[in-house]
This record gives structure tokens, C-alpha cells and sequence, in this order.
């Protein structure tokens, strides 16, 4: 691929040299600060050959581009008449132009994304609950019932516990001072002192009377004032007494602001978007559902589906029931029905192997593999699950089908959720928005692809590529001039001490929708790093928070430690190699301090991927949970 000419597409899509502020690159992505976003033509970047991706994230424009992205942005930087550094350091994080409405959803989506496990793992078991209790095979007076309604709704009541930690790690304060926020409010005597009727008041100011359990909106805003109150407080006072000082004035301040004012106010806000949106169902059903369920996915692609988070678990929490998550069900059924319409269609066998394929996940909740993968790439099947997601919404609003629950994905998984009184007609929408999409996408067609050539029939030395192959690999690889030889099994041992997580427990798409390329996740309690297999190191970040690797075996391997640690500059990061050093399993490759990279507000978690999986068949686990340096990780099958 000719990194030069990926340059100058990138840049006219961009909206060309005039409209960037500043552009920099971590290991895999070229990171723009647009003066607009809106004039970058992400769908014709996303179809670009050598663009693995394109998303927005705190005001920043990043395009994926993978283990070539330094040649790209030397060639980039090329082709500008002014140095993209030339600005202030702040501009990097969006500085004075960082858009507010991004902003909002990246602290939204920050603050919820890390706590989703609890509350998806608490709703399943209500599901379950219900379910039980439904059939009969369980008595809603026995012991049996009440532990199991209390282990499902423990995360909800308890809420504003939760999210005080998640909100204060979000905005780099102390995490435990927000959960003493929330626990505060949550103390039984503050909770019966605040019953209705009684006169309550705090030194002369009246207490409004506000129910906390399950709030959302509240604690968000608490824990927002205490992360300014708390760095004011720390700037004033000697080193010797912060420990004391600190948490006592924030704690003192914050608590009676949020009972005073803040709660109140919090809770009307809560109630009255919850209002809302059961008016707008209970009066204009059909058409909300038409609206709301078409557009859906377009939220999703945009991050603004985030914003409903709060929304749903306060409907939950206060009605029992929520409008929101059935249309968000057949939104990715509908997805999933125009990617499974596409395989129908295609006479690539390629294609058809890919949509089945990302289909069948879609189906399960994971949308993202046929949305960008599939669907939005041959354009017609994306507008196809659209509409099928608009008559499939307009039918379940019809009825007003209700979610009693969250928990589980927005797919087969996330079935319990929609188990009450309105299932049947729950069922029903989700099969017309699978078909429905299906029958449109085959309909309307596509813009198929012609099977590759076969390697026999040309001169060259190189494998052919069709673009939409090369599309289709969800890695960079470093050797792809060249003739590959067959891959081999490739055991990949683990380059640090820590806990193995999914990647889709990775908060950045590029991993946890395995676009980089497939592998796993760790979670460290040590901070060193080092080598997976026996190879090279041929690239090491300038901020040293990513290392690519290629074993002897010819697997391409990238360690990212932590989610936009690149805009450490290398603080906190010590490198113990350098490009083009040969390494054995158990080298020494870095060293960096947890710690203060956590307190600097970043996650460490860590993908250890392959990123030249189109060489693999599969990625097998070694089963290990807790794992230390040198156990294998996992065998990447050839």
C-alpha cells in the first residue's frame, strides 16, 4: 500500500490542512484536533484501503490505522506547509475547542461503561428472579427468594455508591471519597430523617425531602462539585495535613451542598426525563417508537446513547419498567437481520462468510463487527436495518412493550430483560426486525464484490488482495509486502502479573470490537512488562506506552499498557529496549508505575493482542484468571 498516497487521502478527508489544529499519533491511530469535525468525511475514511477505523473521542478525531500509522504520519506531516506540534500542549486534550456536547458523552460513557458488569450482572439475576417466580418454582416468601432479590437489586439501591466511585475515577479525584458521598446519603437514618412530611434542616437551612436509593443524576453532580472542591482544597494545604484535611473539608461541604440543593434538584431532573419519555410513549407510541427505534444506531455510532443510560436505570428504579431498551433490542436485531440479508446476497464467499459470521454476533448483542464490518461499509444494508429497526420500534411502542430489568446485552443474552407482561409482543418486534431488515437488504442489493483472483493467475510474488480483503483483516500487518509463508501455532505467554479480562472489558473500540486485531486483555498489579515470545521489538511508542513485537513465528503482537496513556508523554514510563532488539520470552521489556498512572485518572488494563490475525484461524485461551509472567496466555491457531 502506498503510505503516501494513504496520506494525502487522509488529509483531504479530514477536511484538508486548514482544518486541523493539531494532529499527533499514538502506536496504531493518528489523533486529529479538528477546528470542525464535521467537515472530516468519516464514511469515505472509514472505506478508505489502510484506515482500519475512525472514532471520535473527547473532541478528538482518531483515525485507526494500525502498526503502519508512524510512516503515515511522517508522510502526513509531509504533506503540510505548517508543523501540526506548533500548538499549546492543551490542544492536545481538546483544549479551549473541545467540543461540550463530545465532552458530556465521553464523562457519561466514562462514568457508566466501568460499572455496566454490576449492574448488568444484578439485573440478569432479577430476571432470573422473575423468571422463577413466574413458574412457579420458587415462593416469593422464602428465604431462598428474598436472597435472591437482594443480590439482584443490592447494585441498584445502592447506586449512588457505585457511581460516586466510577465518577470520581472518571474525573481523576479520589474514588473513595466519592463512595463516602454516596454512602452518606445513604446512611438509614439520613434516609428516614428525609421521609416525606418531616421538617428537616442543617444548620438553620432547610433539608428538602429526596429519596436517593437508585438515584443516578445526583451523585453525578455531588461528585462533579466535590472534584473541584477537593483540588481547590488540596492546592491550600501543606503536604503534612492532606490526608486529614482534604476529605474532612470535602466531605463537610459536599454532603450538606447535596441534600440541600443538589439532590433536590438532581432528583426533579431524574423524574422529570423519566416523565418525558413515558409521556412521549404513553401518548404518541407508534411514532416515538418509529423515531426513537430508527435512530438508534445512529446513536450508537454517534455515543449518544450513552445520555440514555441514566435515563433507563432511573426508569427502572422509580417506574419498574423502561420504554428505552426494547427499541434498543431491535435496533441490533435489525442489524444483525441486514448483515444475515447481506450473506443471502453476496456471491462472495468471502463476504457471505463475514456477514454470517458478524450476524450471528450481532444477534447475541455485539452489533459493532456488522455495523462498521458489514453493513454501513456496502451502505444500502445499513439503511435497510434502519427502516426494519423503525417498523420493528413503531410495533413495540405500539403495544408498549416494556424492559423490567437491565442486564445482559441489547440481544439474545439480554432476553430476561424484556420477561413480563408486554414479552410477547417484545418477541414478536425482535423477529420483524431481523426479518424485516433481511428482506429489505436483499431487496434494495448492494454493490457486491467480485471473488479475488486466484494467486496462481498473477506474476507478482505478493499474495492478491481484493480491497474489500484487506478491509476485512482486522489488523496492520508489518510484512504484507512480502510473501507470507504459512503461519504456524503461536503460544503466547503472558508479559506481566495481573487478572485476564475479556478485550470487550477494554473501554476504547479499537479493542474491545477486536478492530486491532484479537487476543486478551490483563489487568496488572505489577508494573513491568515483559516479553510474550521470542522475536523482535520493531516498534516502541516515543511515550513508551505501547510495544509492537513479531515472533520468530512471524505473529505481529502489540502490548498496549492503558487507554490514552499516550497523552503521558511518557511520564510514568520507563523503556528497557529499543527497536530492533531481539528478545527472549521473560525479557525485561518495561517497567512503568501503576500507581501513579491510575492516580493521573488512566486505566492500566492491557491488551496483548495479534494483529496480524488473518494469518490465525482462532484465538485459544489457556483458562488462567489470575495470572503471573511467562504462563501461557494463549495460542494463537494457524
Amino acid at each position: 500500500m502506498d503510505k503516501q498516497q494513504l496520506s494525502k487521502d487522509i488529509l483531504k478527508l479530514v477536511g484538508g490542512e486548514e482544518n486541523i489544529d493539531q494532529v499527533t499519533h499514538c502506536m496504531t491511530r493518528l489523533r486529529f484536533n479538528l477546528n470542525d469535525n464535521g467537515k472530516a468525511d468519516k464514511a469515505t475514511l472509514k472505506n478508505t484501503p489502510g484506515v482500519m477505523g475512525v472514532m471520535e473521542n473527547g473532541g478528538q478525531f482518531q483515525v485507526i490505522i494500525g502498526n503502519d500509522v508512524p510512516v503515515v504520519y511522517n508522510a502526513l506531516v509531509g504533506n503540510m506547509s505548517k508543523s501540526p506540534d506548533a500548538k499549546p500542549a492543551a490542544a492536545a486534550t481538546g483544549g479551549k475547542k473541545k467540543n461540550p456536547l463530545s465532552a458530556v458523552f465521553d464523562f457519561i460513557s466514562g462514568v457508566f461503561t466501568p460499572i455496566l458488569p454490576a449492574i448488568t450482572g444484578a439485573g440478569m439475576i432479577k430476571g432470573i428472579v422473575a423468571l422463577l417466580l413466574t413458574f412457579g418454582w420458587i415462593d416469593a416468601t422464602s428465604s431462598t427468594y428474598i436472597i435472591l432479590s437482594a443480590i439482584g437489586d443490592g447494585a441498584f439501591y445502592f447506586l449512588p455508591i457505585i457511581l460516586g466511585i466510577s465518577t470520581a475515577r472518571k474525573l481523576g479525584s479520589n474514588m473513595y471519597i466519592g463512595a463516602a458521598i454516596g454512602a452518606s446519603v445513604m446512611h438509614p437514618t439520613i434516609t428516614a430523617l428525609l421521609a416525606p412530611g418531616e421538617n428537616v434542616s442543617f444548620i438553620g437551612l432547610p433539608v428538602v425531602a429526596a429519596t436517593y436509593a437508585s438515584s443516578v443524576i445526583p451523585i453525578l453532580i455531588a461528585v462533579w462539585l466535590a472534584s473541584y472542591v477537593e483540588k481547590a482544597i488540596d492546592k491550600v494545604t501543606h503536604a503534612s495535613l492532606k490526608l486529614i484535611v482534604v476529605p474532612t473539608v470535602t466531605l463537610l461541604i459536599i454532603v450538606p451542598v447535596m441534600m440541600i440543593a443538589v439532590g433536590p434538584l438532581g432528583v426533579i431532573i431524574g423524574n422529570g426525563l423519566t416523565d418525558g419519555i413515558n409521556w412521549l410513549f404513553n401518548n404518541a407510541g407508534l411514532f416515538a417508537g418509529l423515531l426513537v427505534g430508527g435512530a438508534f444506531s445512529l446513536l450508537i455510532i454517534t455515543g449518544m446513547h450513552y445520555a440514555l443510560v441514566p435515563i433507563m436505570i432511573g426508569s427502572i428504579a422509580t417506574l419498574g419498567y423502561d420504554y428505552l431498551i426494547p427499541l434498543m433490542m431491535v435496533a441490533n436485531f435489525a442489524q444483525a437481520g441486514s448483515a444475515l440479508g447481506v450473506s443471502l446476497k453476496s456471491k462472495n464467499k468471502q463476504i457471505k462468510s463475514l456477514s454470517a459470521s458478524t450476524g450471528v454476533t450481532a444477534l447475541m448483542g455485539i452489533t459493532e463487527p456488522a455495523m462498521y464490518g458489514v453493513n454501513m461499509r456496502f451502505k444500502k444494508p445499513f439503511v435497510a436495518a434502519l427502516i426494519g429497526a423503525a417498523i420493528s420500534g413503531a410495533f413495540v411502542s405500539f403495544f408498549q412493550t416494556k424492559a423490567y430489568v437491565i442486564g445482559g446485552l441489547a440481544g439474545l443474552s439480554g432476553i430476561p430483560m424484556i420477561i413480563g407482561p408486554t414479552f410477547v409482543y417484545a418477541l414478536i418486534g425482535i423477529v420483524i426486525a431481523v426479518v424485516a431488515s433481511a428482506i429489505l437488504t436483499y431487496i434494495l442489493g448492494f454493490e457486491d464484490v467480485p471473488e479475488a483472483v486466484p494467486a496462481a493467475a498473477t506474476t507478482a510474488s505478493a499474495e492478491p488482495v481484493t480491497p474489500v480483503a484487506a478491509d476485512v483483516n482486522s489488523s496492520a500487518s508489518a510484512v504484507s509486502a512480502v510473501e507470507e509463508e504459512k503461519a504456524q501455532d503461536q503460544e503466547v505467554f503472558s508479559p506481566m502479573t495481573g487478572e485476564v479480562r475479556p478485550l470487550s472489558d477494554v473501554p476504547d473500540p479499537a479493542f474491545s470490537e477486536e478492530i486491532m486485531g484479537k487476543g486478551f486483555a490483563i489487568q496488572p498489579t505489577e508494573g513491568r512488562v515483559v516479553s510474550p515470545i521470542n522475536g523482535t521489538v520493531f516498534s516502541l511508542s516515543k511515550s513508551g506506552h505501547a510495544i509492537g513485537l513479531v515472533s520468530d513465528n512471524g505473529a505481529e503482537m502489540l502490548i498496549h499498557i492503558g487507554i490514552d496513556t499516550v497523552k503521558l508523554k511518557g511520564q510514568f514510563f520507563s523503556p528497557k529496549v529499543q527497536a530492533g532488539a531481539k528478545v527472549a520470552v521473560g525479557d525485561v521489556l518495561m517497567e512503568f508505575d501503576r500507581e501513579e498512572i491510575e492516580k493521573a485518572g488512566y486505566t492500566t488494563i492491557t491488551p496483548v493482542i495479534v494483529t496480524n490475525m488473518h494469518q490465525y484461524e482462532s484465538i485459544v485461551s489457556a483458562g488462567r484468571t489470575a495470572i503471573k509472567e511467562q504462563e501461557l496466555l494463549y495460542t494463537a491457531k494457524a
